[in-house]
């Protein structure tokens, strides 16, 4: 009777130790996954390819090095830019004009939102075309070389409000949340960050060659530069006020793939992108990493609550791997298919006769047009107005909102700031 006693007692709880160790390795290894795809891996990169620059030289592992990322970007690159039309454009006329969606009243954004969706989707796709088309009609590099200039200046703040999305979220996530004030600090970082990257160095005006348009940069003197680096450093005392505020609030500081991915991409992506020649290849391709896992966390949680019923949609797989697949596709179109045709029929063949414009206009009027609306429509698509956000809550939290907070225009605690673009270029 003893031994009936003792072994359903003691069987129990080997098992749950093994339960919980094997949970506890799981999200170990969850955790580290997702730190690295946020940014971390930035940090094992720079040791190899300090490496593969020793073990070569610095014409060779750059040669290496180009070659793989540019063929890499037909399915990293160039899909986390497609990916945002798919998303933007998807049920466009419901979000645009407020109309109720077979997810339910739930997936109504406010006015507010849809004034935003309208103005991202039409107006700034309209003037982008028109700017375009006007540069090639007139055979104007200047025109063409300012719509890249503001490619290249609006770029930073891309990517640093990716990183601060970055922050909120996956912070969120695991039950912390910044208040209004330690945002406020950490934002007035990524600008000064912003400012700081863009002023350096020093440009009196370059002449710079560009995917084969040639045009003169717009300068800034070397004045701009330090005050831009003295605000960046002065920001980052309000951003370690924000820190030590939030520990003392929470009793910790924000998950590890949070602010490692926040600060890998402000510092490492943005302000000291040139530390090293060959990561200035790898970090387009880590940004589009890091804004893909989070396409991947909103459709994943989004195709999870609608598998089941009432909706009973597609698995999850299906829904995913439709998804990617359609943005290969599409980012192929984009930024291959359609410039390549459209300069091999209509362009100037002969470099004397393309002048400036070079003989690809097509192909770097595509590129800017493509990396400027994505700005705009992430800018957009993140916020925490978007209904669809509320997917990056925590996943088993990933479920519709009632429609008393949609009518009040709120969500989550865990959807990105209102202030956050992108996200999670």
């Amino acid at each position: 009777m003893s031994g009936t006693g003792v072994l359903p007692i003691a069987a129990p709880t080997r098992r749950l130790a093994w339960t919980v160790t094997g949970t506890a390795a799981r999200a170990s290894l969850k955790g580290l996954v997702e730190f690295l795809v946020v940014g971390g891996a930035t940090l094992l990169l720079f040791p190899l390819v300090w490496l593969l620059r020793w073990a070569t030289d610095l014409d060779t592992s750059e040669l290496i090095v180009g070659f793989v990322t540019f063929h890499a970007a037909a399915v990293i690159n160039d899909p986390h830019f497609s990916v945002t039309y798919l998303l933007f454009y998807k049920n466009a006329r419901a979000r645009w004009f407020g109309i109720e969606s077979d997810a339910g009243a739930s997936s109504v954004a406010s006015k507010k939102q849809r004034l935003r969706y309208v103005f991202a989707g039409v107006l700034v796709p309209l003037v982008l075309a028109g700017w375009a088309i006007s540069a090639i009609v007139t055979r104007s590099a200047v025109s063409l070389g300012l719509m890249m200039q503001l490619m290249f200046f609006l770029v930073g703040w891309h990517y640093v409000k990716q990183g601060f999305g970055v922050l909120v979220v996956l912070s969120a996530r695991q039950g912390m949340f910044l208040s209004a004030r330690e945002r406020g600090w950490i934002l007035t970082h990524c600008f000064c960050a912003w400012f700081y990257a863009r002023a350096s160095p020093a440009d009196p005006g370059r002449e710079y060659l560009e995917q084969g348009v040639v045009f003169t940069s717009l300068p800034h003197p070397p004045g701009l530069e330090a005050v831009t680096q003295a605000a960046f450093w002065l920001s980052t005392l309000g951003l370690g006020w924000a820190l030590v505020n939030a520990w003392r609030r929470n009793h910790r500081l924000p998950p590890l793939a949070a602010l490692g991915g926040f600060l890998v991409t402000v510092w490492l992506w943005v302000v000291y992108s040139s530390v090293d020649p060959l990561m200035v290849y790898l970090i387009p391709a880590l940004h589009s990493v890091q804004y893909l896992y989070f396409v991947w966390l909103m459709k994943r949680n989004e195709a999870r609550a609608q598998e089941g019923p009432p909706l009973f949609r597609r698995p999850v797989a299906v829904r995913v791997g439709i998804l990617a697949v359609s943005a290969i596709g599409l980012g192929w179109l984009l930024l291959h298919g359609a410039p390549t045709f459209f300069d091999a029929t209509l362009a100037a063949s002969d470099t004397e006769r393309a002048g400036d414009l070079g003989v690809t206009p097509y192909l770097a009027a595509f590129v800017t047009f493509v990396n400027l609306h994505h700005y705009f429509m992430d800018s957009v698509l993140w916020r925490r107005d978007n209904p669809e956000t509320r997917f990056l809550s925590r996943d088993h939290d990933a479920i519709p909102r009632p429609a008393s907070d949609t009518a009040r225009g709120t969500a989550p605690d865990t959807a990105p700031d209102p202030d956050t673009a992108g996200q999670p270029a």
